[in-house]
């Protein structure tokens, strides 16, 4: 798909789940926070839920959190207009609480649909319940910052897992976890694009 066709099926998908009432948290939320970015990114940025600000202005990290993911993003000099950034529930939970498994189940296809639409080169997951969805075993505080390839609905996806920005705001040991982290993420990315072109030469001197 080229990037406008991209952008018309996220759009198609936004009024999709806007129109489902099936979806939970809805009713006590003020609007749907269905993510923004680049619609060709290469990087797919997926957080826990909405806060308060995400909630008032349907955007997703734009409180303290999303301020501090801004700067991750500026230490890589990567522009946070050229990723893509959601949550597994796209709805605020009630007081911030965290997102129940039956919530983050009933968002899953329309995330699934998202990630199928951009085809990024690599997912950061951003807390224990994203990284959940790729790495169900995984304890964060081993696997943060790691490198995984996993088989995602068929495809080989690479996914780094870090803490969530709001837990970095908590505490200067995660903080300083997060911010080195982020560093490798450059790296990891050039590597999956190098791994990419040989598979695909490998395939045309196959041809």
């Amino acid at each position: 798909m080229t990037k406008e066709e991209k952008q018309k099926a996220l759009n198609d998908l936004k009024e999709k789940m806007l129109k489902d009432e099936t979806l939970p948290l809805k009713n006590g939320a003020t609007n749907l926070v269905f993510g923004e970015g680049n619609p060709d990114a290469q990087m797919f940025f997926l957080g826990e839920g909405p806060g308060y600000w995400e909630d008032i202005k349907a955007r997703p990290f734009v409180g303290n959190a999303g301020a501090l993911l801004n700067q991750l993003l500026y230490s890589i000099k990567v522009p946070r207009e050229e990723v893509f950034i959601t949550n597994v529930v796209c709805y605020r939970p009630p007081s911030n609480r965290d997102p129940e498994p039956g919530e983050i189940e009933a968002f899953q296809k329309y995330i699934d649909e998202m990630i199928k639409i951009i085809e990024p080169k690599l997912i950061v997951t951003l807390g224990r319940f994203s990284m959940g969805k790729f790495l169900p075993e995984a304890r964060i505080s081993s696997v943060h910052g790691k490198t995984f390839r996993v088989n995602w609905k068929g495809s080989d996806t690479v996914v780094v897992p870090m803490y969530h920005p709001a837990a970095a705001l908590r505490s200067g040991e995660v903080m300083a976890q997060i911010k080195a982290d982020f560093l490798k993420l450059p790296e990891v990315l050039k590597e999956t694009e190098n791994s990419e072109e040989k598979i695909s030469s490998e395939q045309m001197s196959l041809v």
